[in-house]
């Protein structure tokens, strides 16, 4: 479909200077618009307003709360209100475009704050939601004001059901599939190698069980090697990985996008031992796309991303014998492996930003039908009951 060209308002609630599935989803998001010609302005909590992109607005620096089994730093109170009513007011947007409205974060302010077409995507799929959305009564009144809402998946679909009672349209998270499948063989990541991408200190990304089960997998594969890319301190890590385990690991730190594509193209496996709290899973999506093989957890978005198994190898989650019994299994079929990683490369294109953004743009006609451009909210009960405020 053509969608006219609009100046559009993404609201990011977590900080821009941290690595995560949010962020780099919008930052996706709005590379792409621009790109289609659109005018787009993301507005973000920062640590920092140096090296930002030219779309990015700072909202003013976050503050790390625990938050669905890890740390999230998000940005809230009188002073980010009133700056988020000041990108409102000088926005004059078609729409704007909230992700995860439905916890205290910029994100929500911006909902009290405006009138008009608003479009709220939902990332978040945990029980561990429930002390979150037990404000669900004063949520509920502000959700309502959005004129549409996207879930990332079915599990945040139902997470947004069960503890807002409202509903919304699956549209995944979209990747550049096509870069990713140019990816190069690089021998220093080739062979007897597991690789893992991610904020490897988080508990709930598993790399505790990648390596409880590695002295099975030695067993088969004296030679394996595992490869951990993604923001952390490495040396700190090793100290609690077994000594006879320690040599076997290589931590790369962060790698650009044109590393990534060559890291999942060459290595033997790819693994995410994720224990929850994951909606969607842009990773794998990258991962497939790269032509890697992957082994997964069967947490239920993960399971839902790799079609039950079609285009990925699951195992049962935070279960090291299963996991080391999927990564020999993998490594010592070759055959089998390279049907998977076949499969999985086609089917990544139904994720890609070309695919996805038509999605989006049929989200964007309906919030908008009927309505004009976005306007500031002249009532602010909302925020102040939020605050306990009369």
């Amino acid at each position: 479909m053509t969608f006219e060209r609009k100046k559009i308002g993404i609201v990011c609630p977590y900080g821009w200077d941290t690595p995560g599935g949010v962020q780099a989803h919008v930052a996706d998001l709005a590379t792409y618009l621009i790109s289609q010609g659109h005018t787009v302005s993301v507005l973000a909590p920062t640590s920092s307003e140096e090296n930002l992109p030219d779309y990015l607005v700072s909202a003013g620096k976050p503050i790390a709360i625990p938050y669905n089994g890890a740390v999230a730093r998000i940005l809230f109170g009188p002073v980010a209100f009133s700056r988020v009513r000041n990108w409102i007011s000088n926005g004059d947007f078609d729409l704007i475009h909230l992700h995860e409205p439905a916890i205290p974060s910029i994100s929500l302010l911006a909902c009290f704050a405006a009138e008009g077409p608003m479009v709220g995507t939902f990332h978040a799929s945990s029980k561990r939601q429930r002390a979150i959305f037990a404000i669900g009564p004063i949520l509920e009144p502000v959700i309502e004001k959005l004129t549409a809402r996207i879930a990332v998946s079915e599990a945040a679909r139902t997470t947004l059901r069960e503890h807002l009672e409202t509903d919304a349209v699956v549209v995944p998270n979209g990747i550049y599939a096509k870069p990713l499948s140019q990816g190069k063989i690089d021998p220093r990541w080739s062979g007897n190698t597991i690789g893992f991408i991610g904020r490897f200190e988080e508990p709930r990304k598993g790399l505790s069980v990648l390596i409880e089960a590695l002295p099975e997998v030695v067993r088969k594969h004296p030679d394996i090697k595992i490869l951990v890319a993604g923001p952390g301190d490495s040396l700190e890590y090793l100290k609690d990985v077994p000594a006879d385990l320690r040599h076997r690991f290589t931590f790369l730190g962060r790698i650009t996008e044109s590393e990534k594509a060559d890291f999942l193209r060459s290595i033997g496996v790819y693994v995410a031992p994720n224990t929850g709290g994951e909606s969607f899973g842009i990773i794998l999506a990258e991962a497939l796309a790269a032509g890697a093989a992957v082994v997964a957890s069967d947490i239920p978005a993960f399971q839902t991303l790799l079609g039950d198994g079609s285009y990925g190898t699951l195992f049962q989650s935070e279960n090291a014998h299963s996991l080391a019994l999927k990564i020999n299994h993998v490594l010592e079929n070759e055959n089998e492996r390279d049907a998977l990683r076949a499969a999985g490369k086609e089917y990544a294109q139904s994720f890609d930003w070309d695919v996805v953004a038509q999605r989006i743009y049929e989200v964007y006609e309906m919030a908008m039908v009927g309505l004009g451009k976005v306007t500031l909210s002249s009532d602010n009960r909302g925020f102040n009951k939020f605050l306990g405020r009369q």
